[in-house]
């Protein structure tokens, strides 16, 4: 059976299991970022950006000094 080709581009638009878009503020809050990092992550991605991009690029400071 042939796919139309709406389909597949309305597949290739849908984010995958490894894609879940992220709040990048609930992000921050869930992970217990400093408000210094969460508004870095903000000025990178915007509002939101996938689980998979948050946790490569977030720094999480030591809270034991």
């Amino acid at each position: 059976m042939v796919r139309s080709l709406k389909a597949a581009v309305d597949d290739a638009e849908r984010p995958g299991s490894g894609e879940q878009l992220w709040s990048v503020f609930e992000f921050a809050r869930r992970y217990r970022l400093a408000k210094r990092e969460e508004n870095r992550l903000l000025m990178l991605y915007g509002p939101t950006a996938s689980l998979r991009d948050l946790l490569a690029n977030a720094r999480r400071h030591s809270l034991i000094s």
